[in-house]
């Protein structure tokens, strides 16, 4: 749906979850062997990999200024079972956080949010206003106050209804 390009670093891998299920129309590309191979994702997966997009898209609303799509199990909940610890490469001094346990998937997308907390990234990263869309999209407006996935879709079609209500 989105015109925007993705996001950054590791942000990208909760953009590409969320955006897994087009709401518009019921697509999903979990139900695929092709879309779970693309996240890591067996069918035993699933119900676990579905409740973590839901609670993202639920925090990507927040992002936005929006009442969440329905009741979801907080997103933090579900990231208490993936900490992380900070590793330091002995050769270089670099430090990056690292998960010690759960499901692969929870993960990476508990130390994709960590990264985009420190880089200062997490909160631009928004689900689209349009009810029947909620995609996720990399805000990169200046003022970082976009409210759709793409102007020329979402964004002209709140504006078309709003001139009709008129």
């Amino acid at each position: 749906m989105s015109d925007r390009s993705p996001a950054p670093g590791a942000l990208e891998l909760v953009q590409a979850l969320v955006n897994t299920v087009d709401l518009e129309s019921g697509a999903d590309a979990l139900d695929t062997a092709e879309g779970r191979a693309r996240l890591g994702l067996t069918e035993t997966d699933l119900a676990a990999a579905r409740e973590l997009r839901e609670s993202l898209r639920a925090a990507l609303l927040a992002h936005a200024g929006h009442p969440p799509h329905r009741t979801v199990t907080p997103l933090g909940d579900l990231l208490a079972a993936a900490p992380l610890v900070v590793a330091v490469d002995p050769a270089d001094g670099s430090a990056r956080l690292t998960p010690t346990g759960g499901a692969p998937l929870l993960s990476r997308v508990a130390a994709a949010v960590a990264q985009g907390l420190v880089e200062g990234t997490w909160t631009r990263l928004k689900a689209c206003e349009a009810a029947d869309c909620h995609w996720a999209y990399y805000d990169r407006s200046p003022a970082g106050r976009g409210r759709w996935c793409s102007m020329q879709v979402c964004g002209a079609r709140a504006k078309m209804r709003r001139y009709r209500a008129k």
